[in-house]
């Protein structure tokens, strides 16, 4: 079991974080499954971009083109010239390494109906990339945005302490971790769960349809069996990944 009554900040470090990210939503899946059938579902789902550097790099046209004349050019004047000419030697080359475009695949769930496939709650665990600038964070934004303005509910989990938070107006106090939930049929307004580093990660419901009871989702419960399961209380070393 992790020690800390809350998120495990350790898990944070980016040598860890895709995977944990991929552990933890598979596992959310297969926890609150049981008590969605036999009406819904758990889908895993992915949104894939690509990823470009902040600053461009032009590769084209030259700055400065070198020419010959046409007298520099004639054998006469390569013969008066040939004695007192000399060849630098050329610089040495960097060598430099060009930014590439690389293709990021983002998993996250969808709780839908079993009779009509509907997309009825989407539940997004938030990754680095979504946090800072970029097509990361310009593609999440858009697909929360598509859902906001629909009939889904959004359960929103950012387990980050670095990076910008999502937009959302009437926060009182900022924390370390958060958990929003957005059911539609109360929108603009949603239930933020803030917690800090030495809180506990509190429980939260699951939106579904209509009146239906909803299910809890104990992250932190999840979260302990991803941490045993996957041997991090071996593999986590503060000489190793340092606490930011």
């Amino acid at each position: 079991m992790s020690p800390f009554p809350g998120m495990n900040p350790y898990l944070e470090n980016p040598e860890l974080w895709s995977e944990v990210h991929s552990r933890l939503i598979v596992a959310i899946a297969d926890e609150i499954a049981p008590a969605l059938l036999p009406n819904y579902y758990v889908a895993i789902e992915k949104r894939v971009y690509s990823s470009t550097p902040e600053d461009t790099i032009l590769i084209g046209i030259p700055d400065v083109s070198v020419v010959c004349s046409e007298v520099e050019a004639s054998p006469e004047f390569a013969t008066r010239n040939r004695a007192t000419a000399t060849l630098s030697k050329p610089d040495q080359p960097q060598t430099v390494t060009i930014p590439l475009a690389e293709e990021v695949e983002e998993r996250y769930l969808e709780i839908r109906d079993t009779k009509t496939g509907k997309v009825v709650t989407t539940i997004e665990l938030l990754s680095p990339k979504n946090k800072r600038a970029g097509e990361g964070r310009e593609a999440y934004l858009r697909k929360r945005q598509k859902i906001l303005t629909c009939s889904t509910h959004l359960v929103e989990i950012d387990l980050l302490r670095s990076g910008k938070a999502m937009p959302m107006q009437g926060v009182a106090q900022l924390k370390d971790y958060r958990i929003l939930i957005s059911r539609s049929d109360l929108r603009p307004h949603a239930q933020l769960y803030a917690f800090n580093l030495t809180d506990a990660i509190p429980k939260v419901e699951l939106p579904l349809q209509g009146e239906e009871k909803s299910p809890i989702l104990d992250l932190k419960l999840i979260l302990d069996g991803v941490y045993q399961r996957a041997g991090y209380h071996f593999r986590v070393r503060a000489s190793k990944l340092g606490l930011t």
